[in-house]
C-alpha cells in the first residue's frame, strides 16, 4: 500500500462522498454546508441592519416631512396674529388679507378662523359655511399642533395659539388648519423609496454575499480536488498554488502524506528485512529435514529461538512506530532504571548495580519503549561486564538530548567493530547465550524516536560505555486556576 493509497478512504469523490463510505454503503456525518451557513448569517445580518436603518431612516425623513408642515402652518398663524386688530366695536377684524390666495378658494384645503369668547368665529373665506371646531377648553401661550378628523374625507392638521390683542381683554384663539393629504403623500412617497431602494440594496447586497462565499470557498474546492487527484492519478503531494488562509491546511496536510508514506515505507521494509531474516533458518531447517540430519531436534531448537527472536525484535520496532505516530510521548528514565534493576538482578544475582543522576529526567518515548531498551543495555552490561554495572541517568546536563550512561568493567569493544556490533546478529562473545540482536533494536528503537546509540569507553570502569541520548519531553504548562 502506498502512500495516497493510505488516505483515499477518507478523500472525497466527485459525488461528495468518501471511498470508505462508497465501500460500506453508509452515509458520512456532516454539520451541513459551510457555504450555506455564511449565506444565512450574511442574509441575517443584511435583513437586520436595514431593518434598522430603514426604521430610523423612515423616523427621521417622517419627522422632517411633518415639522417642515408644521412650520408652514406656524408661519401662516404668525402672519395671522400680526394681522389682526380690534375694531371699535370690540371686534376682531384683519387689516390686511393674507397672502396665500387659498384661504379665498372654498374648500381648498387651507382655512384660518378666530374665536372669542362671546363673539362669533371670525373665519376665512375658503371655510364657505363651515366652521372649525377648536379645543378653546383650554389657553395656548404657545402653538399647539394636532390632528382633526372633522371634515369627512379631509382629515386636517391645526395650529391653535391663545392671544390678547391691545385694547381688548378677550381672550382670542387663532388656529390655521390645512389638509393633511398632501403632506401624508409625501411620507407614502418617501416610505416607497426607502422600501424599494432597501429591497434592491438587500438583494445586491445579499447576492454580493453569494458572491463572496462562492469565491472565498473556492481554494477548500481547490483542495479537494487536488486530494481526488492523489487518489486517481497517484501524486502524493498537494502542489496547488493556494491563499496564505488556506496553504497551512495544504502544509499538514502534505506532512500526514509524507508521514503515511514513510511509515508504508517502514513498513515494506521491516516486512522484507523479517522475510529475509526468517529464510536462512527455514531453509537450513528445510535442508536438514531432507538430509535427516541425526541432529536435526537440537537444529531445530537454535533456529527457532533465533527467528523467534527476529519475530520479537520487528515487532518491538513496529510497536515503537505505532506509539510514536499515536501522539505525544512521556516517560520517566528513573523509574524505569529501577524496575528494569530489579529484574536483571534476579538474573545476575553476583553483579553490583549502581544508579545515579537526574531522578527527575523525563523523555519523549513511550514507557514500554524505554523499559526494553535500557533492559537490553543493562542486561548486556551484567552479561558481558566482570561484575560491575553503572547507570548514569542524565550524564550531560547541558545537552539537548537526555544522555543515559551504561557503563561496565568487561573487555568492552575495540574501537572498529563498535559499528558492526549493531548489525543484526552480530556477536563479539560467542561463547554465551545469545542472538545479537539486543543492540540493533536498542538503536533502531532509539532512532524512531529521534535518539541514538553511541558506543566508548568507561573512563571509571575500563570496560564499555553505552551512551544512550533520547529527546527531553516537554514541559507541560500548568495552569493558573483562580483561588
Amino acid at each position: 500500500m502506498n502512500a495516497p493509497e493510505a488516505i483515499s478512504a477518507d478523500t472525497p469523490t466527485s459525488d461528495g462522498r468518501g471511498l470508505a463510505d462508497e465501500q460500506s454503503g453508509g452515509v458520512l456525518n456532516d454539520t451541513g454546508s459551510l457555504s450555506r451557513r455564511m449565506m444565512i448569517i450574511a442574509a441575517g445580518w443584511i435583513f437586520v441592519l436595514l431593518l434598522g436603518g430603514g426604521f430610523a431612516l423612515d423616523r427621521t425623513l417622517t419627522a422632517l416631512v411633518k415639522d417642515n408642515f408644521d412650520d408652514q402652518l406656524d408661519y401662516v398663524l404668525t402672519a395671522l396674529i400680526s394681522a389682526a386688530e380690534i375694531r371699535p366695536d370690540g371686534e376682531v377684524a384683519l387689516y390686511r388679507q393674507l397672502g396665500d390666495q387659498r384661504f379665498l378658494e372654498p374648500n381648498s384645503g387651507l382655512y384660518y378662523q378666530i374665536d372669542g369668547a362671546g363673539y362669533e368665529p371670525w373665519p376665512s373665506r375658503s371655510l364657505w359655511d363651515r366652521t372649525l371646531d377648536l379645543q378653546a377648553d383650554h389657553v395656548d401661550t404657545e402653538p399647539h399642533y394636532y390632528d382633526s378628523e372633522q371634515f369627512p374625507n379631509e382629515p386636517l392638521r391645526v395650529v391653535e395659539r391663545t392671544i390678547i390683542l391691545p385694547d381688548s381683554d378677550v381672550r382670542w384663539t387663532f388656529a390655521v388648519a390645512s389638509a393633511r393629504e398632501e403632506r401624508d403623500f409625501q411620507i407614502a412617497r418617501i416610505r416607497s423609496i426607502l422600501v424599494w431602494s432597501f429591497v434592491v440594496l438587500g438583494l445586491g447586497l445579499f447576492l454580493m454575499a453569494v458572491l463572496q462565499t462562492y469565491y472565498g470557498l473556492r481554494p477548500l474546492r481547490r483542495v479537494r480536488m487536488a486530494i481526488q487527484r492523489i487518489r486517481t492519478t497517484g501524486t502524493n503531494r498537494v502542489t496547488d498554488p493556494l491563499p496564505l488562509e488556506v496553504q497551512p491546511l495544504v502544509e499538514e496536510l502534505n506532512m500526514l502524506l509524507a508521514h503515511s508514506e514513510k511509515q508504508a515505507d517502514e513498513a515494506r521494509m521491516h516486512a522484507g528485512n523479517l522475510a529475509h531474516a526468517l529464510k536462512t533458518p527455514l531453509t537450513v531447517l528445510v535442508n536438514a529435514a531432507t538430509a535427516r540430519d541425526p541432529e536435526l531436534s537440537g537444529l531445530v531448537h537454535r533456529e527457532t529461538r533465533v527467528m523467534q527472536r527476529q519475530v520479537e525484535h520487528h515487532l518491538a520496532r513496529a510497536r515503537a512506530i505505532g506509539r510514536r505516530a499515536a501522539g505525544l510521548s512521556r516517560a520517566s528514565v528513573w523509574p524505569s532504571a529501577e524496575s528494569v534493576l530489579r529484574a536483571v538482578t534476579r538474573l545476575y544475582e553476583h553483579a553490583r548495580f549502581d544508579l545515579d543522576g537526574n531522578k527527575n529526567a523525563q523523555v519523549a518515548i513511550e514507557r514500554q519503549d524505554l523499559d526494553e531498551i535500557l533492559g537490553n543495555l543493562i542486561e548486556n552490561a551484567a552479561k558481558y561486564g566482570g561484575g560491575s554495572v553503572f547507570v548514569t541517568i542524565d550524564a550531560e546536563p547541558q545537552a539537548e538530548q537526555c544522555v543515559i550512561w551504561v557503563e561496565d568493567d568487561g573487555m568492552g569493544i575495540p574501537e572498529d567493530k563498535r559499528e558492526e556490533i549493531f548489525d543484526r546478529g552480530a556477536r563479539l562473545d560467542t561463547g554465551k547465550p545469545g542472538t545479537g540482536l539486543g543492540l540493533a533494536i536498542v538503536r533502531d528503537v532509539a532512532e524512531i524516536y529521534a535518539g541514538d546509540v553511541v558506543l566508548d569507553e568507561s573512563e571509571d570502569l575500563g570496560g564499555l560505555l553505552v551512551k544512550l541520548s533520547l529527546p527531553r519531553a516537554l514541559e507541560v504548562p500548568k495552569l493558573n486556576t483562580p483561588d
